[in-house]
C-alpha cells in the first residue's frame, strides 16, 4: 500500500484555486505531501474543500479551505490576504479553478462567453496581479491551459480564447517579474478523468476521446499533479515561461 503520510517538513505554502476537486483537490494533496502548507481554494465546493483540508490534517499536513471566486478582485485580495494571515507567506500559486462552456459561436452566447473568460482568463490575470505582490525571490506561479487547444473542437471556442490568452499571460508575466527569480509557467493537460470532464458525455464519446492520445486512456488527474509538484518543486527551477503540455500524445 501507497504511504500516505507528509512525513517532510514544510517547505512553503501554496495557494491552489479551484482546490475542492478534480485536478485542483490532486494538486493540493500533492502539494501537502510535498511538504507545502495549503490553501484550498474553492467557488461553491465547501464540503469538498473542508474534505480536502481534513485529508491533508489526518496526514500531518497542514491545509486551510478559503472561499473565493478567482473572477472577482476584492475576492482575489481576500484570498490572498487570508493565506498570509494564516500561514505568514505565499511561495507558490497553482491557479487551477476553471470552467468550460460548450456553445456554438454562430448561437452568440455572450454570457457563456463572458463567464468562460472571466474566470479563466480574468482570474488568471487577477492571481497574476496579486501574485506579483506576494510572492518572494524563487516564488512560483502556475497557470492552466489546455492541450485540447490545438483540436479547434466546434462549440469550444469561448475556452479555447480562455485558454489561449492564458498561454500569452504566461509569457508576458514571466518577463515581467524578471531579476526576481520567479518562474512562471502554465500546464496544458490532454483529456483528464475528471467529474467537469466526464459529465454529459456517453461512454462511447469518452472511448473515442481516449483513444485519440497515443496512450490511448484518459489522464489521471495525479498525473497533473506530479508535474505541479516538479514546477513547483527545486527541480524546475530552470523552467520558466513556458506551457507544459501533459496529454499521453494528444495533439
Amino acid at each position: 500500500m501507497q504511504d500516505q503520510s507528509f512525513p517532510r517538513p514544510a517547505s512553503g505554502v501554496a495557494i491552489v484555486t479551484g482546490g475542492s476537486r478534480g485536478i485542483g483537490r490532486a494538486i493540493a494533496l500533492r502539494l501537502a505531501k510535498d511538504g507545502f502548507a495549503v490553501i484550498v481554494n474553492f467557488a461553491g465546493g465547501e464540503s469538498n474543500a473542508g474534505e480536502v483540508v481534513r485529508q491533508i490534517a489526518a496526514a500531518g499536513g497542514r491545509a486551510h479551505a478559503v472561499q473565493a471566486d478567482v473572477s472577482m478582485a476584492e475576492d482575489v485580495e481576500r484570498l490572498y490576504a487570508t493565506a498570509q494571515g494564516e500561514f505568514g507567506r505565499v511561495d507558490v500559486v497553482v491557479n487551477s479553478a476553471g470552467v468550460i462552456t460548450v456553445a456554438p459561436i454562430a448561437q452568440g452566447n455572450v454570457a457563456a462567453f463572458d463567464k468562460t473568460i472571466a474566470i479563466n482568463l480574468r482570474g488568471t490575470y487577477l492571481m497574476m496581479t496579486h501574485a506579483a505582490q506576494a510572492l518572494p525571490d524563487g516564488g512560483r506561479f502556475i497557470g492552466f491551459s489546455s492541450s485540447v487547444i490545438a483540436k479547434n473542437f466546434p462549440g469550444y471556442g469561448a475556452y479555447f480564447a480562455s485558454k489561449a490568452g492564458v498561454e500569452g499571460l504566461v509569457r508576458v508575466f514571466a518577463n515581467e517579474l524578471r531579476g526576481r527569480n520567479i518562474t512562471v509557467n502554465a500546464v496544458a493537460p490532454g483529456p483528464i478523468a475528471t467529474e467537469m470532464f466526464l459529465h454529459g458525455k456517453s461512454p462511447e464519446l469518452i472511448e473515442q476521446i481516449a483513444k485519440q492520445a497515443p496512450l490511448e486512456r484518459l489522464g489521471e488527474p495525479e498525473e497533473i499533479a506530479n508535474v505541479v509538484s516538479f514546477l513547483a518543486g527545486p527541480e524546475g527551477r530552470w523552467i520558466n515561461g513556458q506551457v507544459l503540455r501533459v496529454n499521453g500524445g494528444f495533439a
